[in-house]
C-alpha cells in the first residue's frame, strides 16, 4: 500500500487534515489508536468548542456541524457560538465525513516502526492484534496531540522546563430536569457573564460556572464553601467547576470538571502519574456528583451517565519545528507569509493555585504560520494540534478544537501545493 498522506491520530486536528487532504484528491490514511475518531472531542468528553474567529473561514468546521444539525447533535448558542455538539453523535458523523472524502481509517493500531532515508520518511509499519504491514507514504502528519510519532524517530523537541496545566478528567450526568434546574439557576445567579440560557429548537440550553478564585463573586460560592465544611466535598474539588448542556440530550450536563490539582503540575507524559491522575479524577467525580444532587435544584434523580475514557491534556510535548511560534509574535499581532489561522481566543492558562489561572485577552486577532507546522527534522513531516511549535505561553491560546480544526485544514492545504 502507498499514500500521499498518512495522518497519525483521528482526533481534532488530524480529522480536518485528513478530511480536506480528501477532498483535494490526495491518497490519506488515518492511523487511529482508539476504535473512534474525535480525540478529546470524543475520547475526552470536551465539549462545547470555544468560540474563536479561527472557526469562521474553516470549510471542515462548517460541514461538521452541518452535518451533526442533521443528526440534532449541534446547536449555535452563547453569541453565535455553533461549537455545541454531542460526543457520541461526533463519533458517528466523523465516520461519514471520511467516507465522503474518500478518506481510509485503520482504528485499534498504532505505529510500531519508521522507515527513513537520512531526513525523509519513506514508510510505516503499523501493529495490531491481526494486521502487521508495511504502509509506503509521501508525507506524514502526526496529529497525536503528544508528538507520539515524532518522538518515535528523535525529533528535536521544546525544552518544556516542566511547564504543564492541570489535567481535567470530564463526565456526564443524565436525569436532571433542566427546566427546573434553569429556572431555579437564573433567578438565583443574576450574572450574565457566568450563567446563560437560551431555548433552541425546543430545548433548553444553558452555561454556569464557579472557581476558587477570589476575583469573583460566584452565585455559587456559599454552597461549595458549605459542602466543604461538612466533608461531602475535598476543598481540591472546588477548583474548578462548569457545566454545559448537550444538543440531543435534554436531560444531561457535560461537566467540565473536576480540574485535578498537584503542585507542581504532573507531566502527562508520565504514565504512572497519568495513572494516579484518572483514578484521583474518577473519586472526584463520585463526590462532585453528590455534591450537585444534595444543593443544585432539579438533579434530584440524576445519576452519572458517563465518564471521560481519557484525561483532557492541555499541554504536553511540542515539537521544535522550522518556526517557534512566542507569545509576543500573538500579542503583536504578527503577520507571515504563509499562515494556517487567524484566531482571537486568548492566552488560557489553568493553575493548580489559587488565583494564578490567566485568561487575558489579546489586544488584536494574531495568525500563525504554517513553518510552526512543519518539522526542522524531517522535510515530509508535519505537526497539528496541541503539540505545534509553539512556546508555553502561545501554545494556551492556539490548543482549543476551532484552532486545531484550522491548523489540520491550513496544513492539508499546504501540502496538496506542494503535491501538485
Amino acid at each position: 500500500m502507498k499514500y500521499d498522506v498518512i495522518v497519525v491520530g483521528g482526533g481534532t486536528a488530524g480529522c480536518a487534515c485528513a478530511y480536506t487532504l480528501g477532498k483535494l484528491g490526495l491518497k490519506t490514511l488515518i492511523i487511529e489508536k482508539n476504535s473512534y475518531l474525535g480525540g478529546t472531542m470524543t475520547s475526552a468528553l470536551v465539549t462545547p468548542a470555544m468560540k474563536t474567529v479561527s472557526g469562521d473561514n474553516t470549510q471542515f468546521y462548517k460541514e461538521l456541524t452541518k452535518r451533526l444539525s442533521k443528526l440534532g447533535g449541534q446547536a449555535t448558542y452563547s453569541d453565535g457560538n455553533p461549537g455545541w455538539f454531542n460526543p457520541e453523535l461526533m463519533k458517528i458523523v466523523l465516520d461519514e465525513m471520511m467516507g465522503h472524502a474518500k478518506v481510509d481509517v485503520i482504528f485499534d493500531s498504532e505505529i510500531d516502526e519508521v522507515i527513513c532515508d537520512k531526513n525523509h520518511i519513506k514508510s510505516v509499519k503499523i501493529n495490531s492484534e491481526i494486521l502487521s504491514v508495511y504502509i509506503e507514504t509521501n508525507n506524514v502528519v502526526d496529529s497525536t496531540g503528544d508528538c507520539n510519532f515524532a518522538k518515535k524517530i528523535n525529533c528535536e523537541f521544546l525544552n518544556n522546563k516542566a511547564e504543564f496545566q492541570p489535567n481535567n478528567l470530564r463526565f456526564i450526568m443524565s436525569g436532571i430536569n433542566i427546566r427546573q434546574f434553569r429556572d431555579w439557576l437564573i433567578d438565583f445567579d443574576k450574572d450574565r457573564n457566568v450563567t446563560t440560557t437560551a431555548e433552541i429548537n425546543g430545548q433548553i440550553h444553558l452555561s454556569t460556572a464557579y472557581t476558587w478564585d477570589t476575583d469573583k463573586n460566584w452565585a455559587l460560592r456559599p454552597f461549595f464553601e458549605d459542602a466543604v465544611k461538612k466533608k461531602l466535598l475535598k476543598y481540591k474539588d472546588t477548583s474548578y467547576f462548569q457545566v454545559f448542556t448537550i444538543p440531543g440530550m435534554p436531560s444531561s450536563l457535560a461537566f467540565n470538571t473536576p480540574r485535578i490539582v498537584y503542585n507542581p503540575e504532573i507531566n502527562p507524559l508520565d504514565p504512572i502519574a497519568r495513572s494516579k491522575a484518572l483514578q484521583s479524577g474518577r473519586q472526584s467525580i463520585i463526590r462532585i456528583a453528590n455534591f450537585c444532587k444534595t444543593y443544585l435544584i432539579g438533579f434530584e434523580n440524576a445519576y452519572i451517565s458517563s465518564i471521560a475514557n481519557s484525561l483532557g491534556v492541555r499541554v504536553s510535548r511540542r515539537i521544535k519545528g522550522k518556526y517557534v511560534y512566542t507569545i509576543d509574535d500573538l500579542k503583536s499581532g504578527k503577520t507571515f507569509e504563509n499562515t494556517c489561522l487567524i484566531s482571537n481566543y486568548p492566552v488560557d492558562i489553568h493553575s493548580s493555585k489559587e488565583n494564578k489561572s490567566t485568561l487575558a485577552k489579546p489586544v488584536n486577532n494574531y495568525s500563525l504560520p504554517i513553518e510552526a507546522l512543519i518539522s526542522k527534522d524531517y522535510d515530509n513531516l508535519y505537526v497539528v494540534g496541541r503539540c505545534i511549535s509553539a512556546d508555553f505561553e502561545a501554545q494556551a491560546a492556539l490548543r482549543i478544537i476551532p484552532s486545531c480544526f484550522s491548523m489540520g485544514e491550513g496544513i492539508a492545504r499546504y501540502i496538496a501545493r506542494v503535491e501538485n
